[in-house]
Parts: C-alpha cells; structure tokens; sequence
C-alpha cells in the first residue's frame, strides 16, 4: 500500500482511468512528517532520488538519508533562530541541498520560498522586500552569492545567508554546519492550512504576485504524478525543471513520492538533448515530463532509442503536431498534454485509461469541478470559447487551490469573483468531451516553458533614454514557443536603426534574466490605444500576423 493511500479514496473505471477521488488528512498534516518520515520509517532504504550532475557526479538518496539530512538541516535552521512562520528564500538550482532544506523548512513550519538562479538583483531585491524572507539558502554557482549580497543591502533586509558547498565570503556554510548538527529532531506542530510554499508568478499589469500554497498542496499533486505523469510504485520518475519553479513542485518531489515513485535530477545549466536521453537510459527512468522546447529540441536534434521509457508527458505551451507525431514514430509513446497553474495544481490533462489526443489539454481532473463560461458568467456551449474557471466544492475550500496573494487580500478576492476562481485562461470543448487551449484573456507570455509578465519587460524598456513608449509581446517562435518581441516609440530626434536595436536590446537583456530577453525590436510612429489611453495589445499581436 502507497502512502497516497492513506488520505485519499478512489473510484476507477474498467481501464484504470480516475473516476472521482476525495483527499481526506488530519488538520495537521505535513508532507515531511507525514510522508517523508513515515516512509524512512516502513521502508528506510527504499529510494527516494537519484542525482548526477554534468561532472559525472552521482548520489543515490533512500528515504531514509533523506530524513536524517533533513533533520540535520532543520537543527542547523532552528539553531539560528528560524521558526515557524518564517520565510527563506532557496536559490539552489538542481542541487540534492534543495530537497533537504525544503523537507526541513517543512518540518520547522517555515515557507519555502523557491527563486531561479537567473534571477537579477533587482529580481532579488524586490522578492526580498515583498516577502520579508528571514533568511537565503543559495547554490555557490553563477555569480549568485554576490547577487544575493547586492539585493540584501540594497533592501535593507537583514536575513541570515548560507551557502551550500562552499566557503563564500559573507555566507555560512550550510554544508559544513549541517555535518556538526544532530540527526534527531522532534516534530513541531504545524497545520494543514499553515503556509508552506511561495512562488512568485508573472503579471500582465505589475511586479510578480506572490503566490501562498498551504500544507495541503502536496496531496493535490497524487492525481498529478499517479494519473497523468504515470510515476509509479518502484519507478524512476524525470521532470526537466530547476527548482525556482512550480513545475518542480509537480513533477521532482510530493506527488512522485506519495506514490513510491523516486525521482531523477540532473543537474545541469545547458540543455543538451543527447546528455539528457543518455541520463534516461543510464538510470532507466520509467516516466519522463518536459516542457514543449524539450521534446522540439528533442525532435530536431533525432531522439535515440529509450527502452525503459513507459510514459512521456508535457506542458506550458503549444506543441506542433509534428512534434508529437515524431516523438511517437520513434519512441511508440504518445505525448500526453497537461494544464494548470502556479495556483493551481493540475486542472485538466491526457489522463491515464483515456486516449491522448494530440494537442489538447485532454479531460478534467476529477479533483476540480471546473467549467467554462463567458464574461457575464454563463457557461458556453461546446465549441464555443470561453474562460475556464474552478467553482469549490459546495462543503468547503478546494484543495490544490492557492490560499492566497502575498499581502494583496483584493488581488486575491478579484480572483475569485463571482465565487469562482478565474484562471484567465480561454479554452473551449470539443463534441468528444475534450479541451482545447485557445490562449490567454490576459497577456502573459509563455517562452522556453517560462511565464514573463510583459510589464517586468517593459519596465527596463523605459529606463533607455531612447525610448518614450513601448510595449511588449510574445509572438510565435519555432522553439521557443514564443519570443518576446518589443514595439518601440522613439523620444524625439532618434531616428531607427540596426544600430540602435542592438543597444536597446543589450541594454535591456543585460538587465533582465535571460529567460526575459528581448529577441526582437519593432519601431513604431505611435501606439494603438483605447479610448482610455491603454495600449492595445490585439492590434500589435495582429500587427505581427497572430
């Protein structure tokens, strides 16, 4: 019996597809203690992850080291004066360092905050000064510590700063303390609805929101891993995420272990397809889930044969269909779409038990009772777009639902106006039941499997003194999915030029994570606006044959 098992029920139908299922856990349930501990203690050396990194470095972990490092960890934390309801910033890449301080923030009822290491000061800065963190545990690569060190002075926010296998000026040695610290810990009370994790995620019209998920999150992620992903029992399950990002959350941590599946990491800073089939083939992973820029790389570059392979899964954006159709010639697997949000875990997908359909978002989850409905709040019929919006379950609050907006209590009720959530995402029905992604109602772009908010972009824009006006968009790219594209109005006596493209994007991208950059710049007389004098972002969008 899984450890799922434990706190949910489920219905199947006759080919093993998801029916219904109810999640039910005591209101001080913790993952870490929960699960984690649990697992040390029925199956100590059963494995929970296996780790490499480029440099041909291997760890293998079972439940068990993962328990006692975790524990170490927390000491280390809790001696420094960290407590429940705190905040600490992670900023550690793909190191195994990332699953021990976050099962021991876990067990310290502290919120993890997870943050990319491509992240700039600024980025830095204005997470620190909005979260408030308490402390920073960062990798001693890519510059970051001396990031970290800039933002913290600029905020002016005093936290404890440590640093995993390194000494680095200005920095504790997380590595070095946690091998003085003991390995027994004692269970601190926690709630379910305690927060637990903080992502911050893009915004079309301000700074990134910060995103509250509580101690019940996990369980959400069973019907992620089991029914979607296909981690299973004894498995080996590869997401391709770095940890900064939600998406680790779905795929490299709660639900694969939940359902006894371990997980694969590898860690590395370039994508290299052949390193990445050779990662699956040497440690025989069973499932395997990327963003859509993974398997196109994959695609072109000729994907090798992977014979432990068992299921292959996607999400974040659109996938051509000659993608899916290639990837199924040589591997005999069908590319099964998922969707859902950083609020949100998995809202609908190509369940396990249904057939896939190639390019759509596939069935609801049956965790979420989801519907799709026009702007008056009247459900569409099929065939017809509309936005696709959660409605809570009649007897309480929904699971796997964020719990709510860093200190923006009207952001969050605006959410769920109309006592629905709205996700701002457009999607219609087909007459087979199955969903289809039409795009955003809002104008986040989606590019290399990363969220940007335009407004992060054009924030930098308008600090060239050649630029009077701008706006930013995301037009269609062959791998990217899309490439952040900027239209320019210049300030008076500059004339446009190649020239002058090239310094506004070098002075932009060397200000912005590389995930931001701009890739293309149009100059333009003036901006379409609306009577009210905002930007018309359809008109541009048309502009650039979308």
């Amino acid at each position: 019996m899984s450890v799922y098992q434990k706190y949910c029920r489920e219905v199947l139908n006759e080919r093993g597809g998801l029916e219904k299922i109810t999640l039910d856990y005591p209101e001080n349930f913790n993952f870490a203690y929960d699960v984690v501990d649990v697992m040390a203690d029925q199956t100590p050396d059963k494995t929970a992850m296996v780790w490499c990194n480029t440099e041909n470095e291997e760890h293998i972990f079972s439940f068990d080291q993962i328990r006692r490092c975790s524990n170490r960890m927390a000491n280390v934390f809790a001696q420094a004066g960290l407590k429940r309801g705190d905040r600490v910033m992670l900023v550690l890449k793909r190191h195994y360092e990332y699953w021990f301080a976050v099962i021991a923030l876990h067990k310290l009822g502290v919120t993890a905050i997870p943050a990319t290491h491509m992240l700039t000061v600024e980025d830095y800065v204005y997470r620190l000064e909005t979260a408030k963190a308490n402390a920073i545990v960062c990798t001693w690569q890519n510059d970051v510590p001396q990031k970290l060190r800039a933002a913290v002075k600029k905020a002016g926010n005093p936290c404890v700063l440590w640093c995993v296998q390194r000494d680095v000026e200005g920095f504790r040695n997380l590595t070095a303390e946690m091998e003085q610290a003991e390995e027994v810990w004692q269970r601190v009370p926690t709630l379910a609805t305690d927060p637990m994790l903080l992502y911050f995620t893009s915004g079309t019209t301000g700074y990134p929101k910060g995103v509250i998920h509580d101690f019940s999150y996990p369980l959400a992620h069973i019907v992620t891993a089991k029914y979607w992903q296909q981690a299973e029992e004894d498995g080996l399950h590869f997401t391709v995420a770095e940890t900064g990002w939600a998406k680790a959350s779905w795929g490299k941590l709660y639900g694969q272990w939940l359902v006894g599946s371990a997980v694969m990491v590898f860690d590395f800073d370039n994508f290299e397809p052949k390193q990445l089939c050779a990662v699956i083939n040497r440690y025989k992973v069973t499932s395997f889930c990327a963003p859509p820029t993974v398997y196109r790389y994959l695609v072109r570059k000729g994907i090798p044969d992977m014979p432990s392979l068992r299921h292959a899964s996607t999400a974040g954006e659109m996938l051509a269909p000659e993608v899916f159709r290639k990837f199924q010639e040589r591997t005999g697997l069908s590319l099964c779409e998922g969707y859902g949000q950083t609020e949100t875990t998995l809202l609908m997908a190509n369940f396990k038990g249904q057939t896939p359909v190639e390019g759509s978002m596939g069935r609801i989850s049956p965790l979420y009772n989801i519907r799709l409905q026009d702007k008056e709040g009247n459900p569409v019929a099929p065939g017809e777009i509309g936005e696709v919006v959660i409605v809570p379950p009649e007897n309480g609050r929904q699971i796997g639902v964020f719990s709510g907006y860093l200190d923006n209590e009207k952001q969050y009720r605006h959410a769920w106006r109309g006592g629905v959530y709205h996700t701002g995402d457009a999607a219609y029905i087909d007459e087979n039941g199955n969903y289809w992604f039409h795009g955003r109602f809002d104008d986040i772009i989606k590019t290399g499997g990363y969220r940007v908010g335009p407004y992060e972009v054009e924030n930098v824009l308008m600090e060239h003194p050649a630029v009077v006006e701008c706006s930013v968009i995301g037009v269609p790219d062959t791998l990217r999915g899309q490439a952040i594209k900027a239209f320019v109005v210049l300030t008076g006596g500059k004339k446009p030029s190649m020239e002058l493209e090239k310094e506004i994007k070098d002075f932009c991208n060397s200000r912005l994570a590389e995930y931001k950059w701009i890739r293309l710049v149009e100059f333009v007389r003036e901006m379409p606006k609306t009577i009210s004098g905002k930007i018309r972002k359809t008109e541009l969008k048309k502009a650039s044959g979308q």
